[in-house]
């Protein structure tokens, strides 16, 4: 039986003992791990330029945390799956924000940003994590953006916070960038 079926059948059950249980308390399974109720949604991705090997572009990613989501959002992890090349970041740069990228709200904390070559994926830490009911868009600066033109996907899993936090998969963040000036329009 997979975790998702689990937690269904455990909240099933619960309902048909009566018991209403308030979903903003921790999801936490024998094990000691913790998950979300309800995951948070990736809304969109998008680049402000996408042109390769362009330089001052930003990396948008912007993801809606429900409001029965059961726990609040710790950390965001963002890896290449798919593209020619992973590009290298200002990590130090990197911002978060309420609100979406044409909506930009209140600035969020960041307790770091950390990059992985090996496995293509950044790490995104907020402090303290972001509350239910919020969206909220993480920037990122690449030094300069891909070589190579083509499709890029950015796989984007989403995590509670806790020591055994078990991440949730919110899909793939699609970029596309093109070779040469003959798609500025």
């Amino acid at each position: 039986m997979n975790l998702i079926t689990r937690i269904g059948l455990t909240l099933a059950a619960l309902a048909s003992m009566g018991i209403h249980a308030h979903f903003a308390k921790a999801v936490q399974l024998a094990d000691g791990s913790t998950h979300f109720v309800q995951p948070p949604r990736l809304l969109s991705a998008s680049t402000s330029f996408n042109t390769v090997n362009v330089w001052h572009a930003s990396y948008d990613f912007t993801l809606d945390l429900p409001e029965n989501a059961g726990e609040p959002l710790q950390r965001v992890t963002i890896a290449l799956r798919e593209g020619g090349d992973f590009p290298q970041f200002f990590l130090q740069e990197s911002r978060a924000f309420a609100g979406g990228s044409s909506r930009r709200g209140q600035a969020l904390n960041l307790q770091g940003v950390t990059q992985d070559r090996q496995s293509q994926s950044l790490t995104v830490i907020f402090d303290p994590p972001v509350t239910p009911g919020q969206t909220v868009t993480i920037r990122l600066y690449p030094i300069r953006n891909p070589r190579f033109g083509g499709v890029y996907l950015f796989g984007v899993t989403a995590f509670p916070p806790g020591e055994q936090a078990r991440g949730q998969f919110l899909g793939y963040g699609r970029l596309h960038f093109y070779e040469g000036d003959r798609f500025w329009y």
